[in-house]
């Protein structure tokens, strides 16, 4: 477990029993709210690890729906393009899907096939690493793709469900594992 930055906790909002009873939903729209904690999350999530994830980045690969702001905020601070993995029926155009395993069901993941190009390196943002089933998709999806994922990157991760271990060998990192 690692510690988080000390502005993360007091934007993050616990939510028992959502969106099922047993479930306790990290809600991010406290700090969504909160520009300066938008921008403090925008450069930690952005900054050099030194687990080479950060290593010419192209593209960042957000996911529906709550990686979307994170994954827009990290693109323009790298200064990259951003591509979007859209649930099922939401991307007009030929697309590439993938389905997953989530801790309480299942979904798919789709990108427009001229999303990315064959060699992009691509990093794959999102809010929350629980079980890696939605991760792993959206690795699965660049390599259908032909990009290179350099890494995965997410404001909180669920350690105790165990999905870092789904995404190896690709460095993660997180601001706050609980």
């Amino acid at each position: 477990m690692n510690t988080p930055p000390d502005w993360l906790p007091e934007h993050v909002a616990l939510v028992p029993d959502f969106p099922q009873p047993g479930v306790q939903f990290r809600d991010l729209s406290p700090l969504w709210r909160s520009s300066s904690a938008m921008s403090r999350c925008a450069i930690a999530l952005s900054e050099d690890t030194g687990d080479g994830a950060m290593t010419d980045v192209d593209v960042v690969l957000g996911i529906e729906a709550r990686g979307f702001l994170a994954g827009m905020l990290v693109a323009n601070r790298l200064g990259v393009g951003f591509v979007a993995a859209r649930k099922p029926g939401k991307l007009p155009g030929e697309v590439h899907r993938i389905g997953y395993a989530l801790e309480y069901g299942s979904d798919s993941l789709e990108i427009q096939r001229n999303a990315l190009s064959a060699g992009d390196r691509v990093l794959i943002v999102d809010d929350v690493i629980a079980t890696g089933g939605t991760a792993d998709a959206a690795i699965r999806l660049v390599d259908l793709a032909g990009g290179t994922v350099t890494g995965v990157r997410a404001v909180l991760e669920l350690s105790a469900l165990g999905g870092r271990a789904k995404l190896e060998p690709h460095p993660v990192h997180s601001l706050w594992e609980v």
